[in-house]
């Protein structure tokens, strides 16, 4: 493997224009130096989903994640204020807090440290002759956290933008959608044998629709598939076919009549917004080794859709076309080892998404 690259060949790794770029090169899709200096120089640096806001709605509510490598702990203050903070104690490192659930306080498993909902330091037991020790000085460290729409989100950066301006355009964007009249159906985990962005790359264009989803070409008309990019997000949309489709036996959306659409929202680096015409679903990709990718699904409808059998059929749907991704990104990452490939072209016209990314994705890692 060739070693890290230099900031100033990050930088200038993806050509702007895309008819003569060249993709990432292979090395930048198994290497642990890179997949190390990702998790700084991105997951460290941007707002990352931990949670959902009915999980901490209530005073005392809290939750536990994983973020960059690091524990995290959100809670809800008795003030109805939402903190987030390092889920570390100031004493030895042992864990504040576990799981989720609802409390009055954290109580460290190790030695016994208590800190109150919002992280200041409560008990410090046995610390009697200890010189110079003030509890104020031993608060839990803060980590930036802000809600928006369903989800909660934590930032490691203390000077990243704000939330909401970091968003741009996409509550806009969303709002025809009523995300925040829907509710969690279903949740899953899909663990996959690949580096995160080969997912990523997949999900941001169409254009491998009629070779691997089938069941999802039946539905979308490929002709019209649209992807349109913005500063820090991108939109893929398409026309649901109408009755003209010739096979409507098995169609998800049989009774469509053409005025129906799919929106695909992903926002940089690790997040996803898949709007059809009676749910939402939530996709979150988390790296956990260079090679390895976990794939977090939330599937939301409104309550009288949830009232029907459509859920279950949406899920069913989508799982079939998430394992037919999931082998064909393991097949590919298994690929980017060969000797005979290092990097590719883009398709001018089907993968302006998948140039977005990588443009974005260098200029971050060239920091």
């Amino acid at each position: 493997m060739n070693p890290a690259p230099t900031k100033a060949a990050v930088g200038d790794l993806i050509e702007r224009d895309i008819a003569t770029a060249s993709t990432l090169p292979a090395d930048y899709y198994v290497s642990k130096a890179i997949a190390a200096r990702e998790r700084e120089r991105i997951f460290a640096r941007t707002w990352q989903i931990v949670a959902r806001r009915e999980q901490l709605a209530k005073p005392g509510d809290f939750i536990t994640a994983e973020v960059a490598g690091e524990q995290i702990l959100v809670s809800r203050g008795t003030d109805c204020e939402l903190r987030g903070f390092y889920n570390v104690c100031r004493h030895r490192a042992g864990p504040p807090a576990t799981g989720c659930g609802n409390r009055k306080l954290f109580r460290c498993g190790y030695h016994g440290w208590t800190y109150g909902l919002n992280g200041k330091l409560l008990n410090a037991p046995e610390m009697e002759g200890t010189q110079n020790f003030c509890a104020e000085d031993f608060a839990l460290r803060p980590v930036r956290v802000a809600e928006w729409s369903l989800w909660v989100f934590v930032n490691l950066d203390p000077d990243a933008e704000d939330l909401l301006p970091a968003l741009r355009e996409v509550p806009t964007q969303a709002a025809r959608f009523d995300l925040e009249k829907m509710k969690l159906y279903e949740r899953r985990e899909y663990k996959l044998d690949c580096n995160w962005k080969v997912y990523i790359d997949n999900f941001l264009e169409g254009y491998h629709l009629p070779s691997v989803h089938p069941g999802l070409t039946k539905e979308l008309d490929y002709g019209q598939y649209t992807t349109t990019t913005y500063e820090r997000h991108s939109i893929q949309s398409s026309p649901i076919r109408g009755p003209e489709n010739e096979d409507t036996t098995d169609r998800r959306y049989k009774h469509s009549k053409g005025d129906l659409s799919a929106d695909y929202f992903w926002v940089f680096p690790n997040w996803m917004m898949n709007c059809y015409p009676d749910n939402m679903s939530l996709n979150i990709v988390v790296p956990t080794a260079p090679e390895k990718t976990s794939v977090i699904f939330e599937w939301y409808f409104t309550d009288d859709v949830l009232q029907t059998d459509a859920p279950q059929q949406s899920v069913s749907f989508s799982d079939q076309v998430q394992i037919e991704d999931g082998h064909i990104c393991e097949v590919v990452q298994r690929n980017l080892h060969s000797r005979s490939y290092d990097r590719g072209r883009y398709s001018v016209k089907q993968e302006k998404g998948v140039h977005h990314f990588h443009r974005l994705y260098a200029s971050m890692m060239g920091q």
